[in-house]
This record gives C-alpha cells, sequence and structure tokens, in this order.
C-alpha cells in the first residue's frame, strides 16, 4: 500500500520566487577586508553548481544507417547542431523546424555499427569505392535495391508508403538497415575519415560558455536495446582522433565496453562515460542479475559497471523507463508513456506472469535501483547506482521533446496525417538537466560523473534536490536556499552516510514550472529501500502539491489537481497548479539498518500531448481511435540520494 503522511509544504507565488532568486546574502559588512584575496562579491565566492543547463545526450543524423534507411538522407551532425542552437532547418517533408528555445548542449550519438556507410554509399563517396568491400556493396545495392533511389528521393506524395516498402520489404530481400550493417566495413581509413567527420562537426559547433558540443556515438550491442549504450567523450580532437569507436564488430559484451574506455583513459589522460539507453523494452537485459555470460555478478563488476555507467537515460520517445505500473500498483502515476511491446500497445499476446514481470525489473530504473540495493548489501558494492537523464533518440537529427513541436524519432514520423494513427504510443521525451558551474565540455561532464543530473519528459523545469540530516522547515523559503543546500547536506546523486542518533534524513526540495510551460501539480519523493529479512520495498510520499489540496495520511490518494485543457483550442491555463512548490521532508518511517534510495518525482499540470496538435493541424479527427490520449502530465526525476548503513 502506498504510504502518505502530513508534511511541511510550501507554495510560492511566482514574485516571491523571483525576489529570492535575486535577494543578496543573508549578511551585511561591517569592515571592508584587509586581504586583498578575500572579495566583496559573492558570486566570487560562490563554488557550487548554481545553473542548470538542458540537452539531448541521444541524436541520430544521416550517419546512422537506420536513420537513413527510414528517409533521413540529408540531415548530417552539422545540422543537428545547428537545429540544436536554434537555427531553422527544413525537415524531410519540406516543413520548418525549429526550437523555440536552443540548448545547451548536445551529443551526436550515431551508431557505431558502419557509421556512414548508407550515406557515403549514396552520395557515390570515392574513399568507399576505393575499397573492394566499398565496391562489392555498391554492386549489391544497385542490384537488390535499386528503385530505393526514387523511395528516397520522392516527393512528400507517398514518402511514408514508399520509406515503409524499401525499409521492411524489398522484393523479398533482407531490408535495407540490415544490409548495411552485416558485415562489417573493415577499411580503417574509410572508418577514420567518417569519425573525423564526427569530431570535426563538434568542434566546429563547440562554444565554451555559450553551447557544448560533446563527442560521442552509440555502441549497439545487438537488436532492441538490450544492450545500446551512448558513449560521451569529456575531451576534444586531441585525444577522441586517437581512438575508433567500439561497436559491436569489437564485442557484444558490455564489459568490453568499459574496458575500452579504461584504456582510452589510461592512454590518453581523458575519460569518458556510457549511458544505457533507455532500458524499457531491452527484454530484462539492461539491469540483469547476470553478466553477458550468464554468471552471477561480482564486487569487481559492480564496482566498474558504477566507474563507467554513473547515468542511466530514463525517458526518451520509445516511451517512459521510470516505472512500471504492474510492478508499482500502489503508484498511480507509474503508468506513464508505457510501451508493451516494440510493437506498440498491443498486449494481447503478452502474458502478465512472473516471468514477464522478472524481465521488467531488468528495463526499468525504479526496480532497477532496488536490485542495486540488495547487490551492494551482497557484495559491498551497487552496479545500478545510476543519476537519471532524458534524451529524445531522435533519427531525423531534430532533438525536441515538445508536445507541440514533436518531430517523431524517425523522418517517416515526423509531421504528417498518418503518424498518429498507427504510432500514437511515441512519446514527446525527454531531456537532460545538469547542474553545472559552467557550460563546457569539462563542467557538465563532471557534473554527469557525480549524478547531479535530472531527467525530464521535455518542459525544462528548475528542480533542486538535497538530503541531509539538519535541514530546518524555513530553508525551503531561504533566499540561500542552494547554499545551504549544500552546507548541511548532498545534492542529488549524492550519499548520506553516518545518521546521528534518533535522527532522520531530511530532503530539501525545490521545484519551479518551466517559465514558458505549465505549473506544477505536485512534489514527490519515491524511496526504494532493502529490509533486514532481504525484501525490496518501495513507497511513494506526495510531499508538496498545489491548490491548498491536503496530503492525506496513510494511503489515500490526493484529490487530483483537475484539468484546464481545450482540446478544441489546444489550450491550458495556469488557474490550476503552482509556478513554485517548495519543501522540507523528513523520512517518517527511517530504519537506520536498511540500504534506501530517494529520489524526486514534479509532475505538471495536464497540458495537450502531441497527437492532439496533429489531430487538429492535420484534420483527422475522424480518423484516430478513440483511445489515443491526448493529454498528459509531463514531468521530472531527479538522481536518487542514497543511505548506505554504518558498517
Amino acid at each position: 500500500m502506498r504510504i502518505r503522511r502530513l508534511c511541511l509544504s510550501l507554495v510560492l507565488p511566482w514574485a516571491a520566487y523571483a525576489s529570492a532568486q535575486t535577494a543578496g546574502p543573508d549578511w551585511v559588512p561591517t569592515v571592508r577586508p584587509e586581504n586583498a584575496t578575500e572579495s566583496y562579491s559573492p558570486s566570487a565566492r560562490t563554488d557550487f553548481p548554481d545553473r542548470v543547463y538542458f540537452g539531448d545526450t541521444h541524436v541520430h543524423t544521416n550517419l546512422s544507417n537506420d536513420a537513413f534507411a527510414m528517409g533521413n538522407q540529408t540531415l548530417a551532425p552539422d545540422d543537428a547542431y545547428r537545429f540544436a542552437k536554434g537555427e531553422t532547418i527544413v525537415g524531410h517533408g519540406d516543413m520548418n523546424a525549429r526550437l523555440r528555445r536552443p540548448l545547451d548542449f548536445l551529443v551526436v550519438a550515431d551508431h557505431a555499427v558502419n557509421m556512414g556507410v548508407m550515406a557515403r554509399l549514396f552520395q557515390g563517396d570515392s574513399l568507399l569505392l576505393e575499397s573492394e568491400q566499398g565496391r562489392a556493396w555498391k554492386q549489391r545495392f544497385e542490384e537488390n535495391f535499386g528503385e530505393t533511389v526514387e523511395a528516397l528521393n520522392a516527393s512528400r506524395d507517398g514518402f511514408i508508403r514508399r520509406v515503409m516498402t524499401v525499409f521492411y520489404n524489398t522484393g523479398g530481400k533482407r531490408n535495407l538497415w540490415q544490409y548495411f550493417t552485416e558485415p562489417r566495413m573493415a577499411d580503417p581509413t574509410f572508418r577514420t575519415s567518417v569519425w573525423d567527420e564526427v569530431i570535426d562537426s563538434a568542434e566546429r559547433h563547440n562554444d565554451p560558455g555559450n553551447f557544448t558540443a560533446f563527442i560521442g556515438y552509440e555502441w549497439t550491442a545487438d537488436a532492441r536495446g538490450a544492450r545500446h549504450r551512448n558513449v560521451i567523450f569529456r575531451d576534444g580532437r586531441a585525444r577522441t582522433s586517437t581512438v575508433l569507436p567500439f561497436s559491436k564488430y569489437d564485442s557484444h559484451d558490455p564489459e568490453a565496453l568499459w574496458a575500452y574506455l579504461a584504456d582510452y583513459a589510461a592512454s590518453t589522460g581523458g575519460d569518458a562515460i556510457a549511458i544505457p539507453h533507455n532500458a524499457n523494452i531491452s527484454g530484462g537485459a539492461t539491469f540483469a542479475l547476470s553478466n553477458f555470460n550468464g554468471e552471477t555478478l561480482t564486487r569487481d563488476y559492480a564496482a566498474r559497471r558504477a566507474q563507467w555507467e554513473p547515468l542511466s537515460e530514463v525517458t526518451q520517445y520509445k516511451g517512459d523507463g521510470e516505472a512500471y505500473p504492474l510492478l508499482s500498483p500502489e503508484d498511480e502515476f507509474a503508468d506513464y508513456e508505457t510501451w508493451h511491446s516494440w510493437a506498440g500497445p498491443d498486449t494481447s499476446n503478452i502474458t502478465f506472469d512472473e516471468e514477464w514481470l522478472e524481465r521488467k525489473r531488468g528495463d526499468y530504473a525504479r526496480p532497477a535501483l532496488k536490485r542495486g540495493l540488495a547487490l551492494e548489501a551482497e557484495l559491498g558494492a551497487n552496479p545500478f547506482k545510476f543519476g537519471m537523464i532524458g534524451s529524445t533518440d531522435t533519427h531525423t537529427s531534430l532533438g525536441t521533446a515538445d508536445e507541440a513541436n514533436f518531430w517523431g524519432t524517425y523522418a517517416l514520423y515526423e509531421p504528417n496525417a498518418f503518424r498518429s494513427l498507427f504510432q500514437d504510443e511515441f512519446a514527446a521525451s525527454g531531456y537532460a538537466a545538469v547542474w553545472a558551474t559552467e557550460n563546457t565540455r569539462e563542467a557538465l561532464f563532471a557534473a554527469m560523473r557525480r549524478k547531479e543530473t535530472y531527467a525530464t519528459t521535455g518542459p525544462r523545469m528548475t528542480v533542486r534536490f538535497f538530503g541531509g540530516w539538519d535541514f530546518a522547515e524555513a530553508d525551503a523559503l531561504s533566499s540561500r536556499f542552494a547554499e545551504i543546500g549544500y552546507e548541511k547536506g548532498v545534492p542529488m546523486g549524492g550519499d548520506l552516510a553516518e545518521p546521528p542518533a534518533g535522527k532522520s534524513p531530511a530532503f530539501l526540495v525545490r521545484a519551479v514550472k518551466d517559465p514558458y510551460g505549465a505549473n506544477l501539480d505536485r512534489v514527490q519523493v519515491v524511496k526504494g529501500w532493502h529490509t533486514a529479512a532481504g525484501e525490496l520495498e518501495e513507497v511513494v510520499y506526495d510531499v508538496a502539491v498545489s491548490d491548498g489540496r491536503d496530503i492525506p495520511p496513510a494511503g489515500a490518494d490526493v484529490v487530483p489537481v483537475g484539468s484546464t485543457v481545450d482540446l478544441d483550442e489546444l489550450t491550458y491555463t495556469n488557474a490550476i497548479g503552482a509556478p513554485e512548490l517548495a519543501v522540507v521532508w523528513r523520512d517518517p518511517d527511517f530504519d537506520p539498518s536498511e540500504h534506501a534510495f530517494y529520489y524526486v518525482r514534479v509532475i505538471e499540470i495536464p497540458t495537450p500531448r502531441w497527437p492532439a496538435y496533429d489531430r487538429k493541424f492535420f484534420e483527422i479527427e475522424d480518423r484516430m481511435e478513440p483511445d489515443v490520449p491526448l493529454t498528459t502530465q509531463d514531468r521530472a526525476y531527479t538522481s536518487p540520494i542514497w543511505y548506505t548503513p554504518p558498517r
């Protein structure tokens, strides 16, 4: 049963928040400092992360073979960066696309598997055709996919039908994407030239202090996302040009990828991390209780995974991966953008038995975090001690997560009158939010390393989360909110230990709406713990709610916030909800002998979902299925704070 506890809930007017953010320090100097190294300026003494940056760590361009095969022949890495920086880009259906607000950082994460082969072959690249393999591919391409050129160059009229034909049914032959992922492009000169293109593009667009372009790629080990990782390098050309992307041709084993990252760090003095692809449809593989070879996990495995995979992507276009409703039946908000299978919403062939649920425990973040507690108690190290981010996984080069500006996961699913009729399960999600000292590769990467990050399904809400033992109720309203958080506790991604006698952990939380978006419905703390009997438990606490609603005790749900959505006009109003929610909450059920984690979930009031915009723009209401969700409650998930009992 879900537990509800009454706690301090502070709802501040927007003006009060703005005032608090611009107020000066809570002290006034009485004498001029004699020491020349001291400074009157509070900013000169601020060394904690004081700004959140929003970005996307998972964007594919025409260098990814699946993106190219599904219609993205023209938008290269440069276009992805230009779009992220706020420029207007012409999509594949000749429609203009632009972000309302530029992103702060971007990772072009094209698949390492034969990166650039299809795009270069289509362009008649001379370097590719110098190799025997490239010439053989060109011949096979012309023999088996002769009509592909016409289809991929088709006008918008018939675009969907033609690309679907090319991708899925090429006259009984293997489809276009699969053909160009096997065998491996072996020529190192060609592979180096493509990787140099990736590096050069990132270097052109990297603008320290204004926009960060990370160098990276996706390690795609096998089908259905089971062991996909996005690799992000901290470094620039000097170091990253000394390696080539590690792909499934090198190994399908994640431990081999970690060895590659360790070797890169040792040989160059650089650093890199791997971020597991949203795991919601991984068949239980991403957070499995055994390694790639089926062996029981060890302490060494746990330590290495925690080192090289400090983050996990928990929301993106292919659904949300925070919680699975059948594993969290008491959580009324768990069934959010849930994918039940790769094929979509049809669950008629699924048996929801214990075997199915066990696979789902390896697919979703919350059960994985709980598994990590049990493994830490057993092994002394936690392999699933990850922070949370979101990213899009777009294959269009256009990384946008706005419901009103959803450009789909493939060019095939860019705005058109058909996509919502058979792909309504796609989610307009998500972004990575990173608390850092500045917008540079080094600062953002350091924040990712320490897990001071959170995931958002699209809106750019600002969320702070600290844990400690001595927070007071007044701290939630202080103009020194962040300073107090760092002085008295640890931020999201941190660890609590050595509890003072008789004290429970206290958590300092502040969430502020996206200034261009919807008000907030509520703030929740999600707790997971490992009992002395070896059981894994979870509970969701409503800790701050809007509109003066009560938080009832012991198991009852908070009254819903309501809805102001007008689907005919595609509007909502901020007449309900709150622009800011702030609270100090103390765990009423703390047991200092039990491993635990806590993370914050922030939920907006209802707003229109992307199919509602398609329905009106393309005038397709009479063709849409009646069960297609037309409203949503976007949200954010912070990285956890962990508690470890004294040994």
